[in-house]
């Protein structure tokens, strides 16, 4: 009878492993939690600025030749707009031009 009742009395008495955990434990499991969020978001800052980083190698010329040629390309095609745009409006000045005789008829 008093195994009986010292095992039921076991059974009813229980602990949790949060229960046992001391509070410096504690503490020291929020701080890994802690530790664990900001290298998880320092990481991610890293990993973002080592693909910009690789996006601008990847955009700027390799040589000084090089840049030259894209500076020329670039003025190449702004010379061609220009002179595209100039084209364009003495058209239409010769347009209005062609207008204003007719109305002057």
């Amino acid at each position: 009878m008093f195994r009986t009742a010292l095992a039921r009395q076991a059974r009813l008495f229980s602990t949790s492993p949060v229960v046992r955990k001391s509070p410096v434990e504690t503490v020291k499991d929020a701080a890994k939690a802690v530790d664990r969020t900001i290298s998880d978001a320092a990481v991610k800052g890293i990993e973002t600025g080592e693909s910009a980083a690789q996006a601008v190698k990847e955009a700027l010329p390799e040589s000084a030749g090089q840049a030259k040629g894209q500076a020329h390309e670039a003025a190449g095609e702004a010379k061609g707009k220009a002179s595209e745009l100039a084209g364009e409006a003495k058209g239409k000045a010769q347009e209005l031009k062609g207008q204003a005789k007719a109305k002057v008829q």
